[in-house]
């Protein structure tokens, strides 16, 4: 094999991606997804010395950290809010202000993703998947 034969399994240190969720237009794709249906815009870069994946057959969660120098925050709040919902999450909540917090559902897991700016310009991104808990009677 030479050096160009791509690797058959995922590499250790790389995100679990995928492809794009049922519903989505093969040309309408933008960005990368992750988790299985997290889409993030091609612009971040993943920092997987700071992340955590969980995969297990029918489920994957974790939490995955992003940055990218000089990245407009409202243009990015407005990616996730437009993809996550076309890719069936449901919106739960935001908080915005120095930072901002977006909460989505499915029915059988969450999705809260963190986004800040810091002093020198680099903009993070934060987002947590899990398992959605049982209600208690």
């Amino acid at each position: 094999m030479g050096c160009s034969t791509p690797p058959i399994e995922p590499q250790p240190g790389q995100p679990v991606t995928g492809p794009a969720p049922e519903g989505t237009a093969a040309g309408a794709e933008v960005g990368r997804v992750y988790l299985d249906d997290v889409r993030v815009p091609s612009e971040l870069n993943y920092d997987a010395d700071e992340s955590i994946v969980y995969e297990a057959p029918k489920f994957k969660a974790g939490v995955m950290h992003f940055s990218k120098w000089r990245l407009d925050v409202p243009s990015l709040i407005g990616f996730f809010m437009d993809h996550m919902v076309q890719d069936k999450w449901t919106f739960v909540n935001a908080f915005r202000g120095k930072e901002a917090y977006l909460s989505f559902s499915k029915p059988d897991k969450t999705c809260t993703i963190r986004i800040t700016e810091t002093w020198t310009g680099t903009v993070k991104v934060t987002i947590a998947v899990g398992p959605l808990g049982e209600k208690k009677n």
